[in-house]
């Protein structure tokens, strides 16, 4: 059985500040906005491992299947 996660507006800012999130994360993360083009700091960034959910901590993809789509997104 799993459970909802539920937090005010500014706990999940708060959480989202604590791991070092750019200040769009908000938006883009719980009020499903789309951050401009070529602008966040991961677009460039091609570390190995496994990448996570900043709000929930699940995983969302393995480095290897990363991809330059030339898209921005």
């Amino acid at each position: 059985m799993t459970f909802p996660i539920t937090k005010t507006d500014a706990e999940w800012k708060a959480l989202l500040a604590e791991n070092g999130a750019e200040p769009v994360a908000f938006q883009v993360t719980r009020q499903a906005a789309t951050e401009r083009p070529f602008s966040g700091k991961y677009e460039t960034h091609w570390a190995d491992g496994s990448y996570h959910c900043m709000c929930c901590g699940a995983k969302l993809f393995d480095s290897d299947t990363k991809f330059a789509a030339q898209c921005g997104w």
